[in-house]
């Protein structure tokens, strides 16, 4: 039976306390979970720690089933072989849900962050269907618990979700492109799933900023600005290894920063010249003639195609949207001075169609200074950034207190 606290609260990205409070044990977790196989030394090294110290904490996290300690050679090293702690993986786990406009995506996760299975199904669009995405969140995850070995616990579960969510509940406040308004998809997907856990639910675009940094292409910068193109455009930015959310959750609305406010196309938010009305997927599929044919993924990327081959209209459509793109993403330049700008969902697809115009724009528009090292990539992740975000939701409180969170899981029954 889980506690009243496990069961009944709702976990936010900016309630989620940070990795450490749980002493020496989150903090080596937490190294394990995001670095992979590590030996003793390495460990030590990175906590300040002398190895006895290590061997100490390694031993209590063996104990509770969270890592184990093997050779190296398993690892495929080359040189003599040594001990490494390595995350369970197999045996804990946690659900992570990314709700997007179009689809719905469900994974089983293990610690270390390795994708042990996932489901996906196509969902309408602008469709206020809370209680439909409940129903095919709560039987993905009904059948990836099923799966998972018997002896398996399942630490927590994470969602991103594409639209306006308040941190101090988790509610989604708004999805224009959603039709949804104020409701709490967290305590319904929670009551769906029926395990006991809370459902930790975060900004699609801030969940993806977090994973690319911790994960992906901006795992080497403290600063990172990223940009997510899913129908509308989001965004997520990195400060000095922080997310910055704002007073209530909804900060880095990078998609509705006016770039065009003279004869800028109307945006669902009510505004219009937002970045999202200039560059988002209806933008191309418009811009390219293309307005009634395939959308999502496969519209772009049939127009991306299109101007690689030679298409004069798809050319030209491109050229527009990395024109807004790249005003756009020079204002955030002057603002943020990050060392990367990752482009992730659809904006990878434009990005690499449009690269040449962006950074144009870039080179015209940014302070000399500011322009010096910044990197404009695409997510190392793939479409998976938002996904693994939501995971990494799911394992915060586990990395934080590794013991204490393990032993108010509830444990499946047989």
């Amino acid at each position: 039976m889980a506690s009243s606290l496990l069961a009944g609260a709702t976990i936010t990205a900016r309630q989620v306390p940070e990795a450490g409070r749980g002493g020496r044990l989150g903090v080596l977790l937490r190294e394990v979970h995001r670095k992979g196989a590590v030996s003793r030394a390495e460990l030590a090294g990175r906590m300040a720690v002398n190895r006895s110290t290590v061997m100490a904490l390694t031993a209590k996290l063996a104990a509770a089933g969270l890592v184990r300690e093997e050779s190296s050679a398993a690892t495929g090293r080359a040189g003599r072989p040594s001990l490494v702690v390595r995350a369970e993986s197999d045996l804990v786990y946690v659900l992570a849900f990314d709700v997007a406009v179009d689809r719905l995506v469900a994974a089983r996760v293990g610690l270390g962050g390795r994708v042990q299975q996932r489901l996906e199904a196509v969902r309408r669009r602008r469709y206020p269907d809370l209680d439909e995405v409940v129903r095919v969140l709560s039987g993905f995850g009904t059948a990836l618990v099923d799966s998972a070995p018997p002896e398996a616990r399942c630490v927590g579960v994470g969602a991103s979700f594409c639209g306006l969510i308040r941190a101090a509940d988790g509610m989604v406040r708004l999805a224009p492109n959603m039709g949804w308004t104020d409701l709490d998809f967290g305590p319904a997907l929670g009551r769906g799933l029926g395990l006991g856990l809370p459902v930790a639910v975060g900004n699609v675009a801030h969940l993806g900023a977090l994973a690319e940094y911790e994960r992906g292409a901006g795992v080497a910068s403290r600063n990172l600005v990223y940009l997510h193109g899913d129908v509308g455009v989001g965004g997520g930015i990195i400060v000095d290894g922080r997310l910055l959310d704002g007073d209530d959750g909804y900060g880095a609305e990078l998609g509705h920063m006016i770039v065009n406010p003279v004869d800028g196309r109307p945006c669902n938010c009510g505004s219009r010249g937002c970045l999202e009305a200039e560059v988002g997927e209806s933008a191309l599929l418009e811009a390219s003639g293309r307005a009634g044919g395939p959308v999502g993924r496969d519209g772009v990327r049939a127009v991306v195609d299109a101007a690689a081959s030679g298409d004069e209209a798809a050319r030209r459509a491109l050229d527009r949207v990395g024109d807004w793109l790249g005003i756009g993403v020079a204002n955030l330049i002057n603002l943020f001075n990050p060392g990367v700008v990752v482009f992730g969902g659809m904006l990878q697809e434009i990005y690499r169609g449009a690269a040449e115009r962006v950074r144009a724009r870039v080179a015209a528009s940014v302070l000399p200074v500011s322009r010096e090292r910044v990197e404009l990539r695409t997510a190392a992740l793939g479409y998976d950034s938002t996904l693994a975000g939501g995971a990494e939701l799911g394992f915060a409180p586990l990395l934080a207190d590794p013991l204490n969170v393990l032993e108010r899981v509830p444990r499946r029954s047989p």
